[in-house]
């Protein structure tokens, strides 16, 4: 027996999650007992496992058992193969097996009969044996394995677990992607003990200890195996270090003392010998590249087991410990800079950053670390007293990177992003402004002593990226003491301006055209870094004023020059959709100012530039699509739907004065979506995440665009709502059952208002006519929403319910009759003694509810709706003998 499917994708996915409840709820407690009855089988008699049969059957039973527990029961799961699930969301009704002493007994019998199990199962092959470690992450679901592991039952299971990842992380390169598994469980183990309040012996404190070593010792003994062998670096995969360090730092810190004491000693040593391969006569080539990448694995312990701190109960000790590592790295830091621009290795100076923004969160800017024991020692060594030293110490460190890395991507971008950490605190801010390395930044942000600030053709554009995260800081350091000090604003900004009149120059005499397109990519990544940071009114007011109305014009110059480059087109649209973001109420422009208006100008001129332009691009390949038009398209609706909610513009006054720049990126929005198919809309999750808040702010206040569409582009945006109620991104979800609300209520009181036609409501009943008029002709439409809605209420895991109840209501109001067969459909198909329970369920539904939409009338039937949703499913679960049904709503 196996529990995979062939999936069948013609089914929409909420047929699936239909099928997979059903199955639950009938049949996977029963797969889940047969499989428990043959593992008892199976240790109730001596097996050969050297019998292919009965090797095959033992694998097949333990996989089993394995997959009933890692069943997506709630549906939450969009990829059940993730590692992060580490909770099994049992159902209420499996809970007998798991309190029957019974199963636990089982479980942990098989534990102690691992060792023989595991040599004649095949975990020699590294398939097996990382599945295996899968399981073993998977033992902890919550904090009571750390409770179990007390119990002095069980000792030797922990034994056994202890010495398969010791041998498991001596032999790294056997299955290096499993190690994160193992580390997982001891993370868990160790994280539980302040939870514990048993007062029996454990053994973390002996195997925990012995995890560290095992780890350390076996990152350093890689190093030569990799330089000589010539193998992947496991260094170069940043991702599943940070990873691992993450877990080894809880593991760490149980038993400090011991890991303390290694990690001194390993340092000193390799200290001392990079610095004898460094002399002239000694420098051999590969000895110095091992010792180099041994360097950079202890920087990054040490990094971790400080960052420990904060997940594990410390003491002074331990803080003055923290304080001898540190020594170290900080003595490092000065030999590594010391001999730049000559000597640099990019691993050692990846650990220094991670070390440093360990320190960062442990010891700095938190007041009751002033007197923290980690500077006793950083003082008589270093001259480091406390944070405001080490701060100072940090910016040194970042201009030094600036300054001599500025080809290194890797360096810089870290760099900067520990930079942007640091200055997001306004705490730190008031120290970090006082420091000289700052004040140089602040005056002196070029190419001339910020090298990756420059403009080359070898440069690959993808290097700009970090110009955003260097600007952004930098703007909240000026921030801090800026106030209405205009000059202050136009000298920071002054190497910009004379790169934009540069530009300006180059583009009215017409040469060096891909110099100055690379010129303005840099150009709008600084402007968007800037523009994030700027977030008070008189500070917004500065740069808009500085942009407007000389260097706005010339990047609608640049996206419609270059909008078949997204290199070029992606920087500057992003730039534009920051600008009309009103956060903090920073786009709140005085009264008598037309600020408002001329930005959203600016940006209806941009989005049609660049719409009408990237349609002309005609049909792209699968591969090319998104990058060539998509990502550009959600850029768009993002920036419109920034200006649409940001409540800085009067819309009307664009009618009322004869100014098209409304209509035409209305008009923009409406062309570019019917170049869109259906399924890219959902498949795209930046798109789709763009496309429908933007849809729910047109509905929310511009209905009368929205009716006024043709009717083949209204069907088209009433599809996309139908489509996107059934994915499984609440984001998107949430929005259409917003959107969707907005239009029944307007056709809600049309209907209400059709009777009275007062006069001066003429053209608005016209318009809600037009609408009507649609919905008559294509009545199937709102009954196929109904359906979904309800089809989510009665069998799916509604994880939005509020936002499912309010169109619900308006659905079932305007269409009663269809609603009646819908619930006759859904009570017929149900045994007769269920069918009166779901008679009552419904009649409870609409209990107390009104003929209208009112916020009161709303209220009550949300109120209803959940009481309702718990009432069918504990009638539809009574006997788990009948197979749920469905309304027959998604043929």
């Amino acid at each position: 027996m196996a529990l995979h499917f062939q999936v069948d994708y013609s089914r929409p996915s909420a047929k699936h999650r239909k099928i997979a409840t059903s199955f639950r709820d009938t049949s996977l407690k029963d797969v889940l007992v047969l499989a428990c009855s043959l593992l008892k089988q199976v240790l109730a008699k001596p097996l050969n496992l050297q019998d292919q049969c009965q090797q095959n059957l033992v694998m097949q039973v333990l996989k089993l058992v394995l997959n009933c527990l890692n069943f997506d029961f709630i549906g939450s799961s969009a990829d059940e193969s993730a590692d992060d699930l580490c909770t099994v969301q049992i159902p209420t009704t499996w809970r007998t097996i798991f309190l029957e002493p019974e199963t636990l007994d089982l479980f942990f019998n098989l534990y102690h009969s691992l060792p023989p199990l595991l040599s004649q199962l095949g975990l020699s092959d590294p398939g097996n044996y990382h599945e295996f470690c899968r399981f073993l992450a998977r033992l902890k679901t919550n904090y009571q394995l750390g409770e179990l592991v007390m119990v002095k039952e069980y000792p030797e299971v922990i034994r056994l677990i202890a010495n398969f990842t010791i041998t498991s992380l001596q032999h790294w390169e056997f299955a290096p992607n499993s190690v994160h598994y193992l580390l997982t469980l001891w993370q868990r183990m160790v994280a539980s003990v302040p939870f514990v309040k048993s007062t029996e012996p454990h053994l973390l404190d002996t195997y925990a200890p012995e995890i560290t070593k095992a780890f350390i010792t076996s990152r350093l003994d890689s190093v030569a195996i990799v330089v000589r062998d010539h193998l992947d670096d496991p260094l170069d995969d940043t991702a599943t270090v940070f990873q691992q360090l993450e877990q080894l730092c809880t593991v760490s810190r149980c038993e400090y003392e011991k890991t303390c004491a290694l990690l001194v000693q390993l340092f000193d040593q390799n200290a001392q010998n990079y610095q004898h391969l460094l002399h002239p006569s000694s420098g051999v080539t590969v000895d110095i590249t091992i010792q180099e990448g041994r360097l950079a694995w202890l920087v990054y312990l040490v990094g971790t087991v400080v960052g420990g701190r904060l997940t594990y109960t410390s003491t002074d000790e331990h803080d003055a410990m923290d304080g001898e590592l540190s020594c170290r790295v900080f003595q490092l830091i000065s030999l590594m800079d010391t001999g730049l621009p000559r000597c640099s290795n990019e691993k050692i100076e990846l650990a220094i950053l991670w070390f440093l923004d360990q320190f960062r969160k442990t010891y700095v800017g938190d007041q009751l670390q002033r007197t923290s024991k980690v500077y006793a020692r950083m003082s008589e060594v270093l001259g480091i007293t406390d944070d405001n030293h080490v701060l100072e110490t940090f910016m040194t460190k970042i201009v030094t990177n600036l300054k001599y890395w500025g080809r290194c991507e890797p360096v810089i971008s870290r760099t900067l992003q520990f930079l942007n950490d640091l200055s997001v605190g306004y705490i730190l801010l008031k120290k970090l402004v006082k420091i000289d390395a700052v004040k140089f930044m602040l005056k002196n942000h070029t190419s001339e002593h910020f090298p990756f600030l420059g403009i080359s053709d070898s440069n690959s554009l993808s290097d700009f990226r970090c110009r955003t995260t260097f600007y952004t800081a930098l703007t909240r350091l000026l921030m801090v003491d800026l106030g209405e000090d205009e000059d202050e604003f136009e000298n920071f900004m002054l190497p910009l301006t004379v790169a934009f009149e540069t530009v300006l120059q180059i583009f009215n005499n017409n040469f060096k055209q891909e110099h100055v397109k690379r010129m303005l990519i840099g150009l709008a990544r600084d402007l968007r870094g800037i523009a994030f940071a700027l977030n008070t009114k008189t500070s917004y007011t500065m740069l808009f004023d500085w942009m407007y109305p000389t260097y706005l014009p010339l990047l609608q110059n640049a996206v419609e020059r270059w909008y078949g480059e997204p290199a070029c087109t992606t920087p500057i649209l992003k730039l534009m959709a920051e600008l009309m973001q009103n956060r903090s109420q920073r786009l709140n422009f005085d009264v008598s100012s037309p600020n408002g208006i001329l930005l959203f100008r600016e940006a209806s001129k941009m989005v049609c530039t660049y719409g009408n332009q990237i349609l002309s691009l005609g049909s792209l390949s699968k591969d090319q699509i998104y990058p060539m038009k998509l990502k550009g398209i959600s850029i768009c609706y993002s920036a419109l739907k920034s200006a649409l909610c940001g409540n800085y513009v009067s819309f009307g006054v664009f009618k009322l004065y004869g100014d098209n720049h409304f209509d035409n990126v209305l008009q923009a929005f409406v062309k570019m979506l019917l170049s869109v198919s259906h399924s890219d809309l959902l498949q795209y999750r930046k798109l789709s995440q763009s496309y429908y808040p933007l849809l729910e702010c047109l509905t929310q206040d511009h209905m009368s665009f929205i009716i006024n569409l043709e009717p083949p582009v209204l069907m088209y945006v009433l599809t996309s709502i139908s489509e996107g109620l059934t994915t499984l991104d609440t984001v998107v979800s949430s929005s259409c059952c917003t959107s969707l609300d907005y239009i029944v209520t307007y056709l809600f009181k049309h209907i209400a208002k059709e009777g009275k036609k007062p006069l001066r409501c003429r053209e608005a009943t016209q318009a809600g006519q037009r609408l009507l008029h649609f919905m008559q002709q294509n009545p199937d439409v709102l009954q196929q929403m109904m359906s979904v809605l309800m089809n989510t209420i009665v069998f799916e895991d509604c994880r939005n319910q509020w936002s499912v109840s309010r169109p619900l209501l308006g659905l079932i109001l305007l269409n009663e009759k269809y609603f009646s067969e819908l619930r006759a459909s859904l009570i017929n198909r149900q045994p007769v003694p269920k069918q009166e329970v779901l008679v009552q369920c419904f009649r409870n539904l609409m209990e107390g509810v009104e003929q209208n939409l009112s916020v009161k009338n709303r209220d009550r039937f949300t109120q209803n709706l959940s009481v309702f949703r718990r009432d069918v499913a504990e009638a539809m679960c009574s006997d788990s003998n009948t197979e749920p049904c469905s309304l027959n709503m998604m043929s």
